[in-house]
Formats: structure tokens, sequence, C-alpha cells
């Protein structure tokens, strides 16, 4: 069909004939169609066909009703209070939807509508309907879902009906509060409508994705988000999706798999078709199979993800985008794709570390979002009716948070919802807000109560916490600008996977020691013996507990194997390709009691801090085969997902004949010392790691000197007495000596020694004396990094 020109200019264009410099003409979002379309077909990505509206039709359905002066009007009276923000955004919605549409403009309409059944071959083909508005998705402003979408639409009529409808949206509430807060001249935002053949997500799935982490800016990763049906339910908050993530270095390598992450979201609902026909959707509850089962095979997961890396090194910004699955062809279509507008504009060079103190109980979890900690009192509103209620202040309790609630939540101190995920609307509007939120929690809005005084932390990792009561808060301002140059290497102390990626900034050499029983504790949950000696187990409760946690694996042991491995990739993957040190298992007993099915495996002990821990427990028949599923989580972590920085370091080796045990036990279960790159470190902890230090480094690749256990070990003191604390001194000179000549005799036989105690942070004197005594690598937490680090380069200048 030809295209015509409306009083003002051209009023339609078809999708593939646009670029993104068109975002004048059909605003953000339909540029970026048109962009995709044209260049990034023939890379894999597909997008649906389809055509826009321009903006200059905008402007002209505005003239011929005579809509401009209403406009004027009603705004000056929401300016000058003579109407409120709902009486002042119902009268020019109500206006809007009344007007009639110019001959050409329609015409046009009608004759694109038609041309694109003919072009997909069916007849009234069901489109989605969405509003661009031409200062939409821009760098520095996000209106994603400002406006309004229309899903199922069918027959011209319907359509003519939804292209008003979406004019109007351009006044709702939430849209009119986002322009005056971010200075947009209401008069000068215009609207395109895209017009797009439906993919049948809903009788499949759809989703949120981004090419970098929201919460921490980690640009390495893309997240992935996943929904059964229609992904209106996603973008809104209104379901807690399925949640994936992918290093995305590692795509180009066919070999590896590298998913970082999965979790499985609760998905309780799905939109779909109305039984009324067009334009028609509606909610439904998702069956049991679907809520337990994951929305996106593993290849699908990596599909999408390469789809995040091809356009965002098309567009040469973080991106955000929306996807969704045909339920008829199977394949992944890209329906939406925009610039990420807050991470990527985050200042380089500065970081914020909050750190809680005294708390009050644990009341609530979910997901966090923001980074940040914030106190105030509830108010649970629990629907946008209502929001006149709103304190200002307060912390606002919500079941979901969706665009409607845009006008009070950058009054809130924090958010909180029931349902949501972390690529919904409201997750993304509360970064670029910088109000904190925690959302998906499932039963705030019950188990919290109006004027009630809460803390509400993101600051602990992806889980959020809302603890009773105002806590101690302290808040760090970090800067990265002038970090000093040192030869000793300054390394992370890493334990949690949901934490881990808050600290990518920091130019660290490395992690000195990542402790997998952290892991195991938070990620996995289950005793090792208790997966692999299932049948023995005599707690019914335990085995039921176990068989939800492993529903949906091949076996049990599948279970622990991949969530360690995936927990513990989230460490190696922050500061790939630098050397990542993993600690295997180093619980005492009493602690692996703990987890869950622990307590029938472990003997009771009257010392466990030196008891049977360590490199003792990963030979013995009373431990060797939960060990050998640790082995299969490390062969995983570096074989099947790429990360070949990992080194893997023994604690507690008491003994030489004890590390010979060892390494042979590892290498009967894939990990042989030196085989494809892989070493093999031993914590320094027991005096006799030093007394035989030249024969534990014919055995190992280097030492890693645990201060703690080495000064309780060699002046004899439980490091946990009270009593005995004042003589608990790393700096006693029979620990220097135990530190001083274990460096020596390491680097006589040409190997490494780190030290990775908290010592160094504490004590600036005690990182001058490690420097002199030529330690090679310190290992921190992320929060004393810096200090310690300008303490290195201070003695390194002595």
């Amino acid at each position: 069909m030809t295209q015509s020109v409306a009083m003002g200019g051209q009023s339609l264009i078809w999708l593939e004939t646009l670029r993104r410099g068109d975002v004048a003409k059909v605003g953000g979002k339909n540029s970026s169609l048109g962009e995709m379309l044209q260049t990034l077909g023939e890379a894999g990505i597909r997008v649906p066909p389809g055509f826009a509206t321009t903006s200059d039709a905008y402007r002209d359905f505005l003239a011929e009703n005579g809509f401009g002066d209403v406009l004027k009007h009603e705004l000056g009276k929401l300016a000058d209070g003579r109407a409120t923000l709902a009486e002042a955004g119902k009268a020019i919605r109500d206006t809007i939807r009344s007007g009639v549409w110019p001959e050409k403009i329609e015409t046009d309409i009608r004759e694109a509508y038609r041309e694109l059944g003919r072009r997909i071959g069916r007849e009234n083909p069901s489109v989605a309907v969405r509003s661009s508005a031409t200062a939409e998705d821009l760098p520095d402003a996000s209106f994603a879902g400002q406006q309004e979408t229309f899903l199922n639409v069918v027959g011209e009529e319907a359509l003519l009906t939804a292209c008003r409808r979406c004019y109007a949206s351009l006044f709702t509430d939430r849209a009119i509060t986002y322009r005056n807060l971010k200075g947009f001249d209401h008069l000068e935002v215009a609207l395109s409508i895209g017009v797009q053949q439906m993919v049948r997500s809903d009788i499949s799935g759809s989703g949120v994705m981004f090419s970098l982490d929201t919460e921490s800016g980690f640009d390495k990763v893309a997240l992935i988000t996943a929904a059964w049906g229609l992904g209106e339910n996603v973008v809104q908050g209104a379901v807690s999706p399925d949640e994936y993530q992918v290093y995305k270095p590692f795509l180009d390598r066919p070999e590896t798999t590298p998913i970082i992450h999965k979790a499985l979201g609760a998905k309780t609902i799905k939109m779909v078709y109305g039984r009324d026909g067009d334009m028609a959707t509606r909610n439904v509850p998702t069956s049991l199979a679907e809520r337990e089962r994951w929305v996106l095979s593993d290849a699908e997961i990596l599909e999408l993800a390469r789809m995040a890396t091809t356009i965002e090194a098309h567009y040469g910004c973080p991106m955000d985008m929306e996807w969704a699955r045909d339920g008829i062809d199977g394949k992944l279509y890209i329906v939406q794709a925009r610039p990420e507008t807050v991470q990527s504009h985050a200042a380089a060079g500065q970081m914020k570390s909050y750190h809680l103190g005294s708390h009050g109980a644990k009341l609530v979890t979910g997901l966090s979002v923001g980074g940040a900690v914030a106190t105030g009192e509830v108010c649970i509103i629990e629907s946008a009716e209502h929001i006149d209620r709103f304190v200002d202040g307060a912390v606002l309790v919500t079941s979901t948070t969706d665009p409607d609630w845009v006008p009070i939540m950058k009054r809130a101190s924090a958010i909180v919802t029931d349902h949501g995920g972390r690529t919904s609307h409201a997750a993304i509007i509360s970064r670029e807000l910088g109000v904190p939120a925690i959302v998906g929690t499932g039963d705030a809005t019950h188990v919290l109560h109006d004027h009630q005084m809460v803390t509400v932390s993101c600051a602990e990792g992806e889980e959020g916490v809302i603890y009773d009561g105002a806590a101690e808060v302290t808040v760090e301002d970090i800067h990265l600008d002038h970090v000093p140059e040192t030869r000793t290497k300054v390394m992370l102390n890493l334990a949690n996977p949901s934490a881990a990626m808050r600290w990518w900034r920091l130019p660290a050499d490395g992690v000195g020691l990542a402790r997998m029983e952290f892991v195991i504790n938070n990620e996995v949950k289950v005793h090792p013996l208790a997966l692999t000696r299932y049948d023995q187990l005599s707690s019914k409760d335990d085995k039921a507990a176990i068989d939800a946690l492993t529903k949906g694996y091949g076996s049990r042991s599948d279970y622990f194997v991949d969530k360690l491995a995936m927990g513990l990739s989230r460490i190696a993957a922050v500061l790939y390709p630098n050397p990542v040190i993993i600690r295997m298992s180093d619980f005492k007993t009493n602690e692996y009691a703990d987890l869950l099915g622990g307590a029938q495996f472990e003997p009771k002990e009257g010392n466990p801090m030196i008891g049977f821990r360590g490199a003792s427990r990963y030979y013995s028949d009373d431990y060797k085969d939960g060990f050998a599923l640790e082995c299969q989580a490390i062969h995983k972590l570096r074989e099947e997902m790429g990360f070949d920085n990992v080194i893997v370091m023994i604690p507690f080796c008491r003994t030489v004949g004890e590390a010979d045990k060892v390494l042979e036990v590892m290498a009967e279960n894939g990990l042989e010392r030196g085989k494809d790159g892989l070493q093999v470190y031993v914590m320094c902890e027991i005096p006799s790691n030093v007394i035989e230090a030249e024969h534990f480094a014919e055995r190992f690749d280097g030492f890693s000197i645990g201060s703690n256990d080495l000064t309780q070990l060699t002046l004899g003191i439980d490091r946990d007495s009270e009593a005995l604390a004042s003589l608990f001194r790393e700096r006693d000179p029979a620990v220097l000596w135990m530190i001083e000549t274990v460096i020596e005799k390491a680097h006589a036989a040409g190997r490494k020694v780190g030290l990775c105690g908290q010592a160094p942070s504490n004590d600036p004197d005690f990182a001058r004396l490690l420097v002199e005594a030529g330690i090679d690598t310190i290992s921190v937490t992320p929060d004393s990094y810096l200090s310690v680090k300008a303490n290195v380069a201070e003695a390194e200048k002595g």
C-alpha cells in the first residue's frame, strides 16, 4: 500500500522502514523495533511485523477535534490547584476518547491493518497495540509502562478504538506525574502507536530481560525473567516470575552453559485471551504443574541471552527488553527494546555501602531492589484509589505496585509489595527514583500493620528483609577515583553469591577466599549425605522438605551439584579472569548438623573447632560421598560453565599423608591437580602446615594463611573465649614467626602465599608486617578493601 499524508505530514510508517533516529516521528519504542527489524534479522533477532502511526498523526488528531485548548485548560487548572490530578487526568482522557479520526488517518490505519493480514496470511489478525511516546525510552528517562498497551485486538473498529485509548493514556495520572518529575512539557510530548502481530504467548510464556544486573549494574550478565501467558503481568509486577542470570562473555563458547543463576517463581496467575473476543484478556490461575516448572529451557535461556548481547552490542548501551514465545511456532520474539536508564548512568567511581547494626526481629523477606536501607512507619494501601491516604516518608506496603502508584512512590522511604519480580515496572521505577523496594514478599500486607516502625534492608544481597523497629544504619561513601597501585595483590573475601555482584567495580585482584559452606548453607540448604543416603533418613519431615527442594531434578544429588555450582559461579564471575580461590566445605560437625537432614549423619563432639572438620572428612567413609558432590560441583563450575579461574583450596589439612589422601579422592571425582590448569591450594592454619611447609609445597600450588585458626592453635587460645580475648593477637611474636616462616619456605619452593584473615583490615601495622615479610596476596572483606589497599601502598613505600 502507499503511505498517505495527513494534515501535518506522514501519518503512518511500516516498522521495517524505521531506524532508531526516528524517535521524533514514532517514539523510542517503535523506532527501536524498526531498527531491529532492519538491521538485526540476520543476527537472529525476531521482531513481529507491524506499523506505527506518527507523532504528526497524533497532533492532527488533536487539531481535528480542537483538543489543544482543552489540554491547556485542564493542565492549567491542575497547575494552579483548581483541579486535582485525578480530576484533570480524567477530563483529558474522556475528551480524547470521544474524538473522531481525520479521514486520511483512519483510512491509513484500516488499509495498513488489512495489509498486515495479507503479509502474515490471516484475515483480521490479532494485534498488539502499544503506545510509544516521542520522549519515551530515552537514555535519561524511562516511560516504561506509563502509557497503555492493548492485546488481542481484532478487527478494524476495535483497532481504531484501541488507538484512541492509547492517545488518552498519555494523560493517565501516573504519566502526568512522571513528566512533571522529569521536567517534560506535557504539550511537547506526542504519541505514536505501534501495531504488531500478536505473538501467541498467551498459550506459552513471556517476560523481561536486561543486558546487565539491575541491582549492581554488573555489565557481564544478562538478567531474564519469565512467566506463563502474556507479558503484562511481568511488566506490571502482578506475578512473581522465574529469574535467570547468564554470564555473557562465555556465550560465544559452544562447549559451555554459563547459566549462573536460576530461581523458580511462584507464577500463580497467567494472562490469556478473554472469552469475549477482541481486545479481551483475563487472568486465570496457573496449574500446580506450571508453578513447579521452569518457563524456559536452558537452550532458550541461552538464546535469549545471546539476543540481549546482540541487541546491546548494536545499540552500544545496556538494554531493557521484553520477549515473548509463540505457543504455535515455539519461537522467541523481541517485542520491545529500550536503553536501560538507571545502572548505566550510575557514577562509575562512586559507591555507597550500607551497614546494618543492631536490629529487630525479621518480619518479612522478598526480592531486594536498590541496595539501600530505609526506616519508616508502615502505610498499607490496598488500592490506587486510596493513595491520598499516603503519608510522606512512610514505607509504602501494597499487594501489587504498578505504574498507577508513581505519584506516591517518589514520596516513600521504601516500597514493599506482595507480588512482582526484579524486572517489574515497579522495580524499574523504584530504582530510577532511588527508593529501595522489596517485591514478591508474598504476605507483607498480612504480616505488617499501619504505623508499625520497620527497617527495610536491601543491602544484604538478593534477599530483602523487613525488620521490626528502627535499626542502626551507617552509610559509607566509597570513591574509586584514586586507588593506589600495589605490588602486593589485594583480593576479596566473598561468601554470599547474592551480594557478590555489588562489588564488581572494586579493582580487586581476584577472590582470595570464597567459603563453600556459606553457599551450601544459604543456596543448597541440605546436608549432602541426606541426599546421597536419603533412604537412611528417619525423619519424615526432613524427607518431605528435601522432596520439595529437589523436585524437577533428575536425582537428589543433581540438585546439590547444580545449586552449589550456580551459587559459586556468581562469585567466580564477578572478577573473571582474575583467580577465585574456593575453599571446600569447612563446617564443624555442629554446623553440618544444622543443615536439613544433617543431625542424623553428624557425631556430637565436645570441641568441634578441632574435631572432625576439613580434610579429615573428605576421605572418610563417614563423608566421602558428600565430598564427591562438592567435587562434582567444582568440575561443573570449571568445565561445563567455563570458570577456569577457579582454584580449589583444602582447609584444615593436618598432615602430609592426609593431603595425599585428599588429592587422591579429588582425582577420583574429576579434579586432578594440574589437569586443565587446575590449581589446588592448602590453608595454612595449623602449626604442622608451617613445620612441614616444604612437604606441603610438593603437593599444593599455594598456601593461604588463615590467621584466626593459626593464632588459636599457635597460642592455644579458643578464639571465641571472651576471658582470653586480650591474649588473642595475630601480632604475637610466635604467630608472626609462623607467618614469616611459611612465606620463606613457600617462596623457596616456588609457591605463592596469601592471607585471608580480618587482621589487615583492623590493623594497618599488621598489613605492613605482612608486606615486609613478602606476602604475595592479602584478601579482605569488600568494605575494608580501600583502607587495606592504602595500608599496603604505604607499607610498600617504606
